[in-house]
């Protein structure tokens, strides 16, 4: 049909063109935050691109449903505003009709949006997780720059020169933090260092020259000190590390169904079940909410319709919370779902509400 397509044309376009202004928009400002992370020498400027691109359809979850909507506001009003709606009206073709051509690509959205919920936003942080993971503990001397100290995980590392090929540095501090309380803490400092390669060796070894290390107590004055001329540091990489998420949200939605019995688990599930069809519950509001005069404009009605559409994303994460501490069941993501579309039925009748409500009034006060 072809006004069919001309609505699919219209919605899709407009919403896609939302979306990608709202990924760059957040996705920008996360950027920055990683870009000042790195900065500070405690993230590889090599990998941002690729945090970003993990953490990327989690963003798409929420920023899917909101585009989709607002595509929609901004369509339904200009086509009040340019008297589309006149013609199709006086044609026989009600706004509802209308929402019905729209129920397949609203289809299309909803796969969207449980592959990204269900399967994809999942991978992306376990993959997001273990890329942070490693470089939490990856060796200071991968991000080790002249003149500036350097925090890496429990390590600190200071070298006051630095090679082209990083392989040779002068003026080294090196401190690591005991990973127990009955440990020492150790510091070295030496004159030289040079990285060494061991073939099928995945550890960072480093090999000092002319200097002390000492072996310090944290809230004690005991300490040992030892003076070498040459000595190996070597320290564990974790390039070979197998990663585990125990973040709820990086589970595979399996593992999640088999431990089913845990409240958070359970919150989990219902978040990822039933928040997609939120893309239903967009189509049923901008039908209700995006009708205006053409003197009005076609942005009157979409701030507020905005804060409505954010209220029940709100509701939603309030639920989930709750769920987590066993204070709810999954039900009450559904309820709220049911809650928002007969509120949307509401909307979209108030025409003829109006006038009845009025009069019945008049015949309560006669």
């Amino acid at each position: 049909m072809i006004i069919r397509r001309y609505l699919v044309k219209q919605v899709v376009s407009t919403s896609l063109v939302v979306v990608t202004l709202l990924t760059l928009i957040m996705m920008g400002g996360r950027l920055i935050k990683y870009f000042g992370v790195a900065a500070q020498g405690r993230l590889d400027v090599s990998i941002l691109f690729s945090i970003i691109g993990y953490r990327l359809p989690e963003f798409l979850t929420l920023i899917l449903p909101l585009g989709f909507f607002i595509g929609l506001m901004l369509v339904f009003g200009r086509l009040y505003v340019d008297h589309e709606m006149a013609i199709f009206n006086s044609s026989g073709i009600s706004k509802h009709r209308l929402a019905r051509l729209l129920v397949p690509v609203t289809i299309v959205y909803l796969i969207i949006q449980i592959a990204l919920m269900v399967w994809i936003s999942p991978w992306g942080l376990r993959q997001f997780y273990q890329l942070t993971s490693t470089q939490a503990i990856r060796t200071g001397f991968d991000l080790v720059r002249p003149k500036e100290f350097i925090s890496s995980g429990a390590y600190t590392i200071y070298a006051g020169s630095l090679s082209e090929d990083r392989k040779n540095l002068k003026d080294v501090f090196f401190y690591q933090r005991a990973d127990k309380a009955d440990k020492p803490d150790v510091m070295i400092l030496a004159k030289e260092a040079t990285r060494v390669e061991i073939a099928n060796d995945t550890a960072s070894v480093v090999d000092l020259v002319q200097g002390h290390r000492y072996e310090v107590f944290p809230g004690t004055a005991k300490y040992t000190q030892i003076e070498f001329q040459s000595y190996r540091l070597r320290l564990e990489s974790d390039k070979e590390a197998k990663f585990e998420s125990t973040e709820v949200e990086a589970l595979p939605f399996s593992k999640l169904w088999e431990t089913r019995e845990d409240p958070v688990i359970v919150s989990e599930l219902g978040w990822r079940i039933f928040v997609p069809f939120t893309i239903f519950v967009a189509l049923a509001l901008a039908v209700a909410l995006s009708e205006v005069t053409p003197r009005q404009g076609r942005y009157l009605k979409l701030f507020p319709a905005l804060m409505i559409f954010a209220s029940l994303i709100v509701a939603l994460m309030a639920i989930k919370t709750r769920v987590s501490k066993g204070e709810m069941g999954i039900g009450a993501y559904p309820a709220v779902l049911i809650f928002y579309m007969m509120a949307a039925a509401i909307f979209s009748r108030k025409q003829k509400l109006a006038p009845k409500i009025k009069n019945q009034i008049k015949r309560v006060r006669s």
